[in-house]
């Protein structure tokens, strides 16, 4: 826990960003009719887009964030209408995918009804499952074949929602597809491309806690002997070893010049790395993950970041590649480890720092140094905006405050908070204690 003369900003200021933040959000939702809600990617978007990544779906999570934070109705009243509004746009959604088509949709909307008991989101999160099922050719679903808009998130997805049978078809074809290194196993993320990817977004190790966790769930020792094969494979590329961690973003170069050799947040870095194996430490019931997941946590730390120290380096400030999504983990590390709390609040008062405050409220603008002007506009959603990042700015505030670690919805790359890691069978400690020995 978070002790509440830790480094970083007063703990009342960052709510008060945090309800900032939502106010300016909740300012850019969009009428869709029937009392439903959407929301755009931008505020200058003509249409309201559903997808969990930039979206709607992506809204709903700090929507009951905010209302089990704040105590107040009318959050849970815009999450009802957010889901409304994602319920109307299921049968003119094509893509299946967990974030960016129906599957991702089908949680924020079952989570709608576990909350706020509204049998209508539960309703359609079940049309949205029996489109994707209708839609799988047997092998894929497009383009994309990895977590983000592929088989394993949708797998995942499935899992998460009960249909057990259904997530190991979906996952089945990576027995098929994986190609052999020296090490273990990897798989192109679309067909036709040269380049590798190694990480969480569109890579190996986004495609390996999925199997692991529907093996596990399956009893299918072959899935979950893929899924160690994917690991050993990205292990064996990590050049920051014994004590660090850092692969680089994909071999061959995928992008070329465009993309940065290494990255080091949730999507292509160590952040999200240490989220792979912390999966995988709770899927096969093994603490020695813990020892890699702790290896990300020694880069990340060391690397400079939040910093901007060279064009592309750190110039995002949202929940996939920048800021918040270290601060997701941070947070986890602190629950779970009782990490000292410096670092997260060097990020939270980066986040602070780079906040755009005014009447409207606040929001954020990530940077773009090939792109003229290089100032990107403000997004709404989860990836890149300010639904990802007010919703761990709440996080933060709540574990300051000796609050629960966990989130009102979670999702499903991103585990719980395990008590019993580093604190055994011991009960949870106030603020700032340290474990017995």
């Amino acid at each position: 826990m978070i002790s509440n003369q830790a480094a970083g900003p007063a703990v009342d200021e960052v709510e008060s960003l945090a309800a900032d933040a939502l106010r300016w959000l909740l300012a850019q939702a969009r009428d869709v009719g029937d009392g439903g809600l959407g929301w755009p990617v931008r505020p200058s978007d003509e249409a309201p887009d559903p997808m969990f990544y930039n979206g709607t779906a992506g809204v709903v999570p700090v929507l009951l964030e905010a209302w089990r934070f704040f105590d107040d109705d009318a959050y849970a009243d815009t999450a009802l209408r957010a889901a409304h509004g994602l319920a109307a746009a299921v049968e003119d959604t094509e893509d299946c995918s967990l974030y960016f088509g129906l599957t991702g949709m089908a949680l924020a909307l079952r989570a709608v009804d576990e909350e706020l008991g509204d049998r209508a989101a539960a309703a359609a999160a079940d049309r949205a499952m029996a489109l994707v099922r209708s839609r799988f050719d047997g092998t894929r679903w497009g383009e994309l074949f990895e977590l983000m808009g592929g088989n394993a998130g949708i797998g995942l997805g499935a899992l998460v929602l009960g249909d057990t049978e259904f997530a190991v078809r979906a996952v089945e074809p990576y027995l098929d597809a994986a190609e052999p290194t020296p090490a273990g196993v990897r798989w192109a993320f679309r067909p036709g491309v040269t380049g590798r990817m190694h990480h969480l977004s569109h890579g190996t190790l986004g495609i390996v806690p999925a199997l692991a966790a529907i093996g596990v769930a399956s009893g299918r020792a072959d899935l979950v002997e893929l899924a160690l094969a994917g690991a050993a494979d990205v292990v064996s590329r990590d050049e920051a070893g014994p004590d660090g961690f850092l692969v680089p973003h994909s071999d061959p170069r995928h992008g070329g010049e465009r993309a940065a050799r290494y990255n080091y947040g949730w999507c292509h870095g160590p952040a999200g790395d240490a989220q792979v194996f912390r999966l995988l430490r709770d899927a096969l019931d093994d603490s020695a993950w813990s020892a890699l997941a702790d290896r990300c946590w020694h880069t990340v730390t060391r690397s400079g970041l939040p910093a901007r120290l060279s064009p592309g380096f750190w110039d995002n400030n949202g929940r996939c590649c920048g800021t918040a999504g270290v601060l997701a983990l941070a947070c986890d590390r602190i629950a779970e480890q009782d990490d000292a709390p410096d670092f997260a609040g060097i990020l939270v008062t980066d986040l602070a720092a780079r906040a755009t405050r005014d009447a409207d409220g606040a929001r954020w603008s990530n940077v773009e140094h090939r792109a003229t002007p290089s100032e990107l506009e403000p997004e709404t959603g989860w990836a890149m905006g300010n639904a990802g990042i007010a919703r761990e700015l709440l996080r933060w505030v709540r574990l300051s405050r000796g609050g629960a670690p966990d989130y009102a919805f979670a999702w499903p790359d991103q585990p719980a908070v395990r008590w019993d890691v580093a604190q055994a069978t011991e009960p949870m400690r106030p603020a700032g204690t340290k474990a017995s020995s």
